[in-house]
């Protein structure tokens, strides 16, 4: 049985440089989302990941953004913020498979033998960008599958998310995995339209989370008018 059930995943996240980043709220968002059907979260950062895990009863996906220098690659990257996930008590920690080169030039596949060997009970999600990563990330027995990076690697550059026919494509090519959708969703009919694609779960973020980028979206839009 997958620690995520089917549904709608909401990402609780603020980074250094956001205005919600380092006050605590990334709970009450969490709270919020539960109280309006979320079957689980997605969460930058141990602090947070405890906070919302003392709050809600939802399964959480935890990642840790961190930028190093010698690298493109910032979804836990490295080996220091796996095993700083695996003391937050999230039930799935997502990495970075997007085939770029990580920090210090540690390798995926090791990381994923580190949760498996020292937290067998946590799943693993893994960030993607296209099929090539997919299957990649199949072979090393993921137990997710994201669209995550779709549309934000130099690979991916241009193209239009969410990318239906890439979600299908994926769904068709890995029967037995579990495909969450994650990147670009804004609208219900997205919503509907993602979910006829045949994927497990669907990740929504900004469009629920993040009140700086929705309030320029209405500015956009009202700046056409």
């Amino acid at each position: 049985m997958p620690n995520l059930n089917r549904g709608l995943i909401v990402s609780c996240q603020a980074v250094q440089g956001e205005s919600l980043y380092g006050l605590g709220i990334m709970q009450h968002f969490a709270y919020a989302a539960a109280q309006g059907g979320a079957v689980g979260i997605r969460a930058n950062g141990v602090e947070d990941i405890k906070s919302i895990k003392a709050r809600v009863d939802l399964p959480v996906i935890g990642i840790i953004k961190a930028v190093y220098p010698d690298s493109p690659v910032y979804i836990t990257p490295t080996l220091t913020e796996v095993k700083q996930l695996l003391t937050s008590g999230c039930e799935v920690i997502a990495l970075d498979c997007t085939g770029r080169t990580r920090p210090n030039g540690e390798k995926l596949a090791d990381l994923v033998a580190y949760i498996r060997a020292n937290a067998p009970t946590v799943e693993i999600m893994a960030d993607v960008d296209d099929m090539t990563n997919a299957e990649y990330a199949y072979e090393l027995g993921f137990d997710y599958i994201g669209s995550t990076m779709r549309g934000y690697t130099p690979a991916t550059k241009g193209v239009n998310i969410p990318d239906y026919d890439f979600l299908k494509k994926l769904v068709v090519k890995f029967p037995k995995a579990h495909i969450i959708a994650e990147g670009g969703i804004w609208e219900r009919d997205q919503i509907a339209k993602v979910s006829k694609t045949g994927v497990y779960s669907i990740v929504v973020g900004t469009a629920i989370t993040r009140p700086t980028d929705i309030t320029k979206r209405f500015v956009g839009a009202l700046e056409l008018c």
